[in-house]
């Protein structure tokens, strides 16, 4: 019989593990509140929306952002800012365009240009335009008692704390003996920070609030600390700077080429603000010991005033304690193993940072809403790993955000599909949000993105079972399919479909003119392929006779000696140490999808075994390692995916604050935090195919009570 609390637990959609008694989400969430306690670069910390945010030092706010450089970077990003420099070449993206006679056809894939001369001009255009801004350092301005500006190394007894419940953080320290407290949120309803601000230095005058707008570096990586080039861009306060006033907005408009965007800050205690260099501005409290302000960041000016700090931090805690109410949960107390600690401070901080750097109306970048990688543009190959853990931990709303953006771009997709000589819609790798493909020798290659948008589809529908969810994204799937089933082509000899020539797969260092069949991608093609016929029928419709065609002929998956090979064009893929690095993805064949393409799993448990023990780990990425937990899952083999999620790696290392660190140009990688969720989902839910509880953990070691998780197809 149900208990009152099961019933409430289960209108909440919130699912329940039989005989477990709800989890303490609270004292959860909390037991792993980050504490900082000095100065790293490594060790800053993020708050956020979705669409918005905004890194900080131990100063709460961004302070000293020269020195977080080559750590986290202190960055101010959202999903609308964006920045191309101007094309004074009239550059043209056909330029990228070379033409590759693969399998009988003639196909033009932006690539980069090794040779000098306008090709490469406009290859180095495309690529770096446009790019993500860093749209402003919001930091404080505090003076020694001899008058001189003091510098990290003069921030004494810091004592930091993030509360990730509340989304609030709370930045304590002293100068000179003199405390300071900072208390910093961010807003829910705009993009934006309020700050409060308590410390004798304000009544001293000795503490001030700065505003300080780099310009972009135009580089792979940007960490918002590029302040020349002056002339480039305009800084205008377009508001009066009444001497003292508050309680009325100041707006600053930015100017950087073509683009505008505004930033409006409001306080309630009386200060004054002031330009104090190119592009800085500082906002001096004129009296007491106590300052709020509240800053926003916004594509035009606003045509309403600012709420106060209170009611942004209430705001900011309403909205956390509403995320970590719902959808899943993971307790692993109790456990004997030594590392369910870590394991669940690496749950609960990657919950924390997908929500605010991921959960956007976009696909994110890599290094979400931090700093630039990739000049700040998403690639969609990463999506699944982004995206898929909010459906399979019950907050399938915040996959479907970003899900909805494909339809804004469907028609660049089929441009490319169109332009190569293919059906459907070809989506892209490297994008804006715009949707034009960025042209790079590897990306453009790459077809493993293909199926995601399948994938995705289908979790909206597992979630919904509703008419609805087919209706809004049928066209898309189909049109997917359409792609997914003219790309092949037919060996005359084996009549069988290939997957290439012409094509990279997951595992990137390989060929792009001679590789063919890679085992993870004919697996996905035709589970997805799969997928999109059961659509069909749901639908009332008849299943496509040509996707039955390819799927029932698509070539077998390439083994030898009993294993899987990485691709049917590299039979010593095994004992060629240049391909034994990277991503492993021939796991990736039974790792987030089932059994397909007739796979066996004796041979994959055989090509597990073999890749355990010979690959080159140290060449590896963050989402390697769930990667491989989800393979060792689904074969029953739950110490090695404990072992996977703990593998002594550099690139599987995690922050103090959560991040996935790799190495020091990708300092943070979300893909391996978003990765690490969903394999948590599988080892604790499972898939459809096997319905044990909690398969990914070892029952004699690990006490493992989850709440409200989906199963993986």
């Amino acid at each position: 019989m149900r208990t009152v609390l099961t019933t409430v637990l289960l209108l909440m959609g919130i699912a329940v593990v039989a005989q477990s008694p709800r989890i303490d989400r609270k004292a959860l969430v909390q037991r792993h509140t980050i504490h900082v306690r000095k100065a790293d670069s490594l060790a800053s910390l993020s708050l956020g929306n979705g669409q918005f945010a905004f890194t900080a030092d131990i100063t709460g706010l961004q302070s000293f952002p020269e020195h977080y450089k080559g750590g986290v970077p202190l960055g101010t990003q959202s999903e609308w800012g964006w920045h191309s420099f101007p094309n004074t070449n009239q550059y043209r993206f056909e330029e990228t365009l070379r033409p590759y006679q693969l399998e009988g056809r003639t196909i033009p894939y932006p690539v980069q240009f090794k040779e000098p001369g306008r090709n490469r001009e406009a290859v180095d255009y495309f690529r770096v335009n446009p790019h993500r801004l860093q749209l402003g350092n919001i930091g404080l301005e505090i003076l020694k008692a001899n008058g001189q500006p003091v510098t990290i190394d003069d921030i004494s007894n810091i004592d930091q704390q993030l509360d990730m419940w509340k989304g609030l953080l709370t930045s304590k320290f002293t100068v000179e003996g003199n405390p300071v407290t900072v208390y910093t949120s961010a807003a829910v309803g705009f993009d934006g920070i309020a700050v409060l601000i308590e410390s004798p230095l304000l009544q001293q005058k000795r503490l001030r609030l700065t505003m300080r707008f780099p310009y972009p570096n135009a580089q792979f990586k940007d960490a918002g600390v590029h302040y020349g080039q002056h002339d480039k861009h305009r800084s205008q306060l377009t508001a009066p700077a009444a001497n003292p006033f508050y309680g009325k907005p100041v707006t600053i408009q930015r100017t950087l080429d073509t683009t505008n965007y505004y930033v409006q800050a409001i306080w309630q205690q009386p200060a004054a603000i002031q330009q104090s260099a190119a592009h800085q501005f500082v906002i001096t409290p004129q009296r007491g010991n106590r300052f709020t302000a509240t800053i926003a960041f916004a594509q035009r000016p606003a045509h309403s005033t600012l709420p106060a700090y209170a009611s942004v931090a209430a705001g900011a805690t309403a909205s956390w304690l509403k995320f970590w109410s719902s959808g899943g949960a993971i307790d692993l107390a109790g456990s004997k193993d030594k590392r369910a600690p870590e394991l669940e401070r690496r749950i609960i901080l990657s919950q924390y940072l997908t929500r605010l750097q991921c959960a956007s109306n976009f696909p994110p970048q890599e290094t979400g809403l931090t700093y630039n990688s990739w000049y700040g543009k998403p690639h969609l190959e990463m999506h699944w790993w982004h995206a898929v853990h909010f459906a399979l931990w019950g907050r399938v709303e915040l996959m479907e955000k970003s899900l909805d953006w494909y339809a804004t771009v469907a028609e660049e997709a089929k441009a490319v599909a169109r332009r190569q000589g293919f059906e459907g819609l070809r989506w892209q790798k490297m994008v804006d949000h715009a949707g034009n493909e960025s042209p790079s020798s590897v990306g453009s290659f790459l077809i493993w993105q293909q199926p995601h948008f399948i994938y995705m589809a289908e979790l909206s529908y597992r979630e919904h079972k509703s008419n609805k969810v087919l209706e809004k994204y049928k066209d898309l799937v189909f049109a997917t399919a359409d792609f997914m089933a003219s790309f092949p082509s037919l060996n005359d000899s084996t009549k069988k479909y290939n997957l290439g020539r012409g094509l990279i797969p997951a595992q990137e260092c390989f060929d792009a003119v001679t590789t063919f069949n890679p085992t993870y991608e004919l697996a996905y093609w035709h589970w997805a392929l799969g997928v999109a016929q059961q659509w069909r029928q749901r639908l009332g419709l008849p299943r496509k006779a040509e996707w039955d065609r390819v799927m029932d002929n698509l070539a077998p998956l390439p083994q030898q000696k009993g294993v899987y090979l990485a691709t049917e064009s590299t039979p010593d893929c095994y004992t060629t140490e240049r391909y034994l690095t990277d991503h492993p993805a021939v796991l990736g064949a039974y790792a987030s999808i089932p059994a397909s393409n007739h796979l066996d799993t004796v041979v994959m448990k055989s090509t597990f075994d073999l890749v355990w023990k010979s690959w080159k780990w140290d060449d590896t990425w963050g989402w390697d390692f769930p990667l491989t937990a989800m393979a060792a899952t689904r074969l029953h083999l739950p110490e090695k995916a404990i072992d996977a999620l703990f593998m002594p790696v550099r690139t599987n290392t995690y922050l103090i604050n959560g991040h996935n660190f790799q190495d020091e140009r990708l300092t943070i990688y979300l893909p391996g935090n978003g990765g690490l969720l969903s394999a948590i989902a599988l080892m604790c839910a499972g898939s459809d195919a096997n319905t044990t509880l909690n398969p990914g953990f070892p029952k004699d070691t690990w006490t493992v009570k989850w709440e409200g998780l989906r199963k993986m197809p």
